[in-house]
């Protein structure tokens, strides 16, 4: 896929990141959906197939789960430089398509992170601050439910791919009703998938 993008499109790319960097309560991926509205359905600037591997490739490596907004840039930028046998310009590109979006949704959540936490340990007996302690938990849910929904329905085959939703329901009440460690249950969801049970 070769993009022609203009200097608006490369700063709506970054306005778009960094609106959505102050919604990312619970991390970024809680963000994914609105990431896939923006870059797959409206913008076209990336396939289903690259949005869904830039997500997968991310979470299964290790680091910090903002990785997946590196790799979307890297591809949006590789598209917009022509691939990489378009030589050091379309690596360039891709580098610059990792910038854009890492600075977009960092900035603003780190600077609110950093002034909020600061504010709310001086004032952390207020109510006011164990209220939205409490307050937050539902929307964090709700948005990583969103997330999860949107992977695994990419699909869109509900009746082929009940093994991974009776998985991923299996997976939400183990983590919510037990004290399994998450390196356990992406072992045993390896382990399902390289038998090809999910």
């Amino acid at each position: 896929m070769i993009l022609n993008l203009s200097a608006a499109d490369w700063f709506g790319f970054f306005t778009q990141f960094a609106m959505l960097s102050l919604l990312s309560v619970g991390g970024a991926i809680t963000t994914a959906p609105d990431m896939h509205r923006y870059l797959v359905t409206e913008q076209h600037w990336l396939t289903e197939s690259q949005f869904t591997s830039c997500i997968s490739l991310a979470q299964a490596a290790p680091g910090p789960n903002v990785l997946f907004v590196a790799l979307m840039g890297w591809n949006v930028g590789l598209n917009a430089g022509g691939g990489l046998h378009a030589g050091w310009t379309g690596l360039a590109m891709a580098l610059f398509g990792v910038l854009v979006p890492m600075l977009g949704i960092m900035i603003p959540s780190t600077t609110l992170t950093f002034l909020a936490a600061r504010w709310g340990h001086q004032n952390r007996e207020l109510r006011i601050v164990r209220a939205f302690k409490q307050g937050m938990a539902p929307i964090v849910i709700a948005l990583l439910i969103a997330t999860g929904w949107l992977l695994i329905s990419a699909n869109n085959n509900a009746a082929k791919d009940w093994p991974l939703w009776l998985l991923g329901l299996v997976c939400m009440l183990l983590v919510w009703k037990t004290k399994i460690h998450l390196l356990w249950l992406l072992g045993a969801g390896a382990l399902l998938g390289a038998f090809g049970l999910v």
